[in-house]
């Protein structure tokens, strides 16, 4: 089984895909951002480091659901599928140019390609981590990271929006398998009810997509 999360940036994401990896008795594979080198330099200078960036988070986002897919169980804090829509973002904004996003797509269709050799060509469940852009920018100021923070830099509150509104539409083409929205401003998981309650959602999804017996500790 393998369970991949999506969601902005400050949403809960990998907080979640901890809960559902320690609920689920298996692995979860992280996001790699804090020990990601290019990140705070894409910050400082989009145009310059934005293709860079893509290609990096690319190369790791394959690992990662390489090993998932070939592993019995895991659950991703973000995934190659949703990769391409960062990548999209960033040449709408000139950070990356054409010819840069063309050889991304060239790159990101030979890594989707040899994923679908594998025998389990695709992941079980979609978990989509979502709350209001409030809320987004909330958590964003309050984990406190420099170069994420709108008052660094105002042109991120555009950037984020971009992003935000990008991901409803991301949610709503993804069809590579089954998939669920999880609404992470109503069930806050920093509480224990809420979080029992996400995690219920869950396992009544999975039980419709996976024997439960699959499911069970």
């Amino acid at each position: 089984m393998v369970i991949i999360t999506a969601g902005m940036i400050g949403v809960g994401k990998t907080t979640l895909t901890g809960m559902i990896a320690e609920h689920l008795n298996t692995q979860a594979f992280f996001e790699p951002v804090g020990d990601n080198p290019v990140l705070p330099l894409y910050y400082s200078d989009p145009k310059k480091y934005g293709f860079l960036l893509q290609i990096f988070f690319l190369n790791k986002r394959f690992a990662m659901i390489k090993q998932a897919l070939t592993d019995d169980n895991n659950v991703l804090d973000r995934s190659i599928y949703e990769d391409a829509l960062f990548t999209r973002e960033n040449n709408k904004e000139g950070n990356i140019s054409d010819q840069e996003f063309e050889i991304y797509l060239k790159l990101l269709d030979n890594m989707m390609a040899e994923l679908r050799s594998i025998p389990k060509k695709a992941p079980d469940l979609l978990v989509y981590a979502y709350a209001d852009f409030d809320t987004i920018l909330y958590r964003i100021k309050k984990r406190g990271r420099d170069y994420e923070q709108i008052e660094n830099d105002q042109s991120l509150y555009d950037y984020y929006f971009k992003i935000w509104s990008a991901y409803k539409e991301w949610f709503e083409a993804y069809d590579e398998g089954p998939k669920m929205l999880v609404d992470l401003q109503q069930h806050d998981l920093s509480k224990a009810a809420s979080a029992k309650t996400v995690l219920g959602l869950i396992d009544e999804k999975l039980a419709t997509v996976r024997q439960p017996t699959s499911i069970s500790k």
